[in-house]
């Protein structure tokens, strides 16, 4: 079986080296990062905690392992469950501005899909005078604080979305199975085989669906955010909170954007930008994105942000780096939105 698993692994750089997009050195040094990075979230997702009765927390999305547009004002939390069971999620609510809860059936290594099967939001679980929370997550209807699972509930996903992380106290939030045994059965070589025959799958089937994505965005919304059919990115598990307005942005030397919207009755909004593969830029040491805490308006409350161009002590408030990329995915999001104003996106020269 480790043969068979490196053997495939090693077979998945073809999605990276030969694809329709040509890759530069910079972009084919990124995409075989991403696998091994989709390898490493595969082994903590399948292996180290892929037992749904002793369900644990960890996080499949972060600063080094990123996957589809992951957002860089988000805390994510994950875990393996099973329809079959059920859970408590309990924890203090903390002043992060958005808190919510999702079960999913988790394809991704089936058909790159992440079918929803519960949702449930801060804003509908009732908390006490200290901010303490319990939610029961099951196929039993529960009269409050439920989270649904079905019969193929297969991934728990916990969402923070920040405004401004150095001011916003996280929640702190802990997972028990309640009809655990009393302790998990030793590992044995037919439990890690399956784990093992799982993630060239997840891996391959995430890069190609992600890949996929941005071949739409580069055809369809080429220096353009109007993705406004949201049913491809509710299949693929996103938060139905969040209106997506996807895109593709492609910059010749002297070029930059300058992008404009206004700005509708939402909880809260952010714009970033993605490499090619649609993982976000290196928000650790460069500015990619902006959200409604930290943007400039414009006198009018509409909000202007540039891509590129030149950097100086005159330099746009909204200007966002490229960091070296010429090319690559990005996306603008309204969050609990009541309209979707699409953003104007101008290609301006220096």
């Amino acid at each position: 079986m480790w043969k068979k698993y490196n053997a495939e692994m090693a077979a998945l750089s073809d999605i990276i080296l030969k694809n329709d997009f040509d890759p530069d050195p910079l972009e084919q040094a990124e995409g075989l990062r991403y696998l091994t990075r989709l390898n490493r979230i595969a082994l903590e997702m399948f292996l180290e905690n892929g037992d749904p009765a002793f369900a644990t927390l960890y996080q499949a999305s972060h600063a080094t392992a990123k996957i589809g547009a992951d957002n860089p004002d988000n805390y994510y939390q994950n875990a393996t469950i099973s329809g079959a069971r059920t859970y408590r999620i309990s924890g203090t609510r903390g002043d992060v501005p958005i808190l919510s809860f999702a079960t999913k059936a988790n394809r991704y290594a089936i058909n790159g899909t992440m079918a929803s099967t519960g949702e449930i939001d801060i804003r509908d679980v009732e908390c006490d005078d200290d901010g303490y929370f319990e939610i029961i997550v099951s196929r039993e209807h529960q009269e409050k604080n439920w989270l649904p699972l079905e019969a193929d509930s297969s991934i728990l996903i916990i969402r923070q979305t920040f405004f401004d992380k150095d001011k916003e106290a996280p929640a702190q939030v802990k997972l028990e199975t309640l009809d655990a045994p009393d302790r998990p059965a030793p590992l044995t070589l037919s439990t890690l085989c399956t784990a093992l025959e799982m993630v060239p799958a997840f891996v391959a089937g995430t890069a190609k669906t992600f890949l996929h994505w941005a071949d739409v965005f580069r055809g369809n919304n080429f220096n353009a955010l109007n993705t406004h059919d949201q049913s491809m990115f509710i299949r693929a598990g996103g938060d139905p909170m969040i209106y997506y307005l996807h895109g593709w942005w492609e910059l010749a030397p002297g070029e930059y954007l300058s992008i404009t919207s206004e700005v509708p009755d939402c909880e809260g909004w952010n714009f970033q930008l993605e490499n090619m593969w649609m993982e976000s830029l290196d928000y650790r040491h460069h500015k990619i994105w902006v959200n409604n805490k930290s943007a400039h308006y414009n006198d009018d409350g509409t909000v202007t942000v540039q891509v590129g161009g030149p950097k100086n002590q005159k330099s746009h408030p909204n200007r966002l780096e490229t960091c070296d990329h010429r090319r690559g995915a990005m996306l603008w999001r309204w969050t609990g939105a009541k309209t979707h104003p699409t953003p104007t996106v101008q290609v301006l020269k220096q």
